[in-house]
């Protein structure tokens, strides 16, 4: 699930008025393959998302303009198609005429470099680029798809949904500004019956983020806390590619009979690239690149979480200093610079199996988790 996929426009919806509608307009149109047209400082882009991108849209693309159309990648796609990096965050490159949305979308795509290994030469842009394609390709991640658009210079679009750069570089603080808690209940567990879960939504309407609270801890004393990022495969299905499932039962566990404390479920899958996002990272693994290097080759960073939704989910429960449950020291870095007070890190490891052996190993000595 992405942080945007549950909700819906309203069909015939005019255009959005506030920020986090229009980006949530955006994203709509982005998943259903329709333009955006991002305006900055009296210029504008239209922007389509390379993995809904249509031959039709495409063509309608090239004739909005005089501009030849551009692809845009983040670095770490780049990288991997050893296209050059001449500008910051993200990387341009003109479009030939002759390529069309399948051509496209295998650039972006490594999940089709076996089938289309033939890519390039690139005529990469060396000048400095519009902060429109930066805010698109963020807008794609947003969407939960593949990070990368193909844009062109245009003021309008038939049809587009209309938005300013701000508005997309701002919508990761305004979902943590605006998280707050709509519901509680007790919910006994096997072997923690003194639970409360209590779930928060943003106001752009969702997802939902939950905490899990053990024995209520008091929030005077620095509570023992794990962040748990939801995972489709392992938390529900049981999957042995990772470690998460063993973890998010074990945290549940370790922090009943420390007496309590709290576990954040984060809806954040895949380290925050999405479930379908994640998927291809699996099929990348299963071509033999570990697991940083498969999101990186997708287009994403190692870990794409929003930090700031566990510190406000804390701040809203009253609890300002913890005891991390987590073998990651990254977890506590990012915590820390969320404003959180972090006293202390509880190890929090399990053994591994013949499917996850070398994703551990990635974590160990990529990551820096203390295994």
């Amino acid at each position: 699930m992405t942080r945007r996929s549950r909700h819906r426009p309203r069909a015939g919806s005019r255009q959005p008025v506030s920020p986090v509608d229009r980006v949530i307009f955006a994203v709509d149109a982005f998943r259903r393959g329709r333009p955006v047209v991002i305006r900055e400082k009296g210029a504008a882009s239209c922007v389509y998302a390379v993995e809904t991108l249509t031959g039709s849209a495409l063509k309608a693309l090239r004739a909005v303009s005089r501009h030849s159309s551009s692809l845009v990648l983040t670095h770490t796609r780049a990288r991997t198609l050893k296209i050059r990096l001449y500008t910051p965050d993200v990387v341009a490159v003109t479009i030939d005429p002759a390529s069309d949305e399948t051509r496209l979308r295998a650039i972006a795509d490594p999940t089709d470099d076996l089938t289309f290994p033939m890519k390039g030469p690139f005529d990469t842009v060396r000048a400095g680029l519009p902060l429109a394609y930066g805010a698109g390709v963020k807008l794609a991640k947003l969407a939960g798809l593949l990070p990368a658009v193909v844009t062109q210079r245009a003021k309008n679009a038939a049809g587009a949904v209309e938005l300013s750069v701000d508005d997309i570089n701002s919508y990761d603080e305004e979902i943590v500004r605006t998280l707050k808690i709509v519901a509680r209940a007790r919910v006994p567990l096997e072997g923690a019956e003194k639970t409360e879960l209590v779930s928060f939504r943003p106001a752009d309407g969702g997802p939902e983020h939950y905490a899990i609270v053990v024995n209520a801890p008091a929030t005077a004393k620095s509570v023992l806390t794990r962040l748990h990022s939801e995972c489709f495969t392992g938390d529900l299905l049981g999957s042995l590619k990772c470690d998460c499932g063993a973890q998010l039962r074990g945290a549940i566990e370790a922090i009943s009979k420390s007496g309590g404390g709290i576990l954040l479920y984060l809806a954040q899958e895949g380290r925050g690239i999405g479930l379908i996002n994640k998927l291809r990272a699996y099929r990348l693994q299963d071509q033999g690149f570990d697991t940083i290097e498969a999101n990186e080759r997708l287009g994403f960073e190692a870990d794409e979480r929003l930090y700031g939704i566990a510190a406000r989910m804390l701040a809203l429960l009253g609890y300002k200093s913890v005891r991390l449950l987590t073998n990651n020291p990254g977890k506590v870095a990012a915590l820390k610079a969320a404003g959180v007070r972090v006293t202390g890190r509880v190890r929090h490891s399990f053994p591994d199996n013949d499917h996850n052996r070398a994703y551990l190993l990635t974590k160990a000595e990529k990551a820096g988790h203390l295994l």
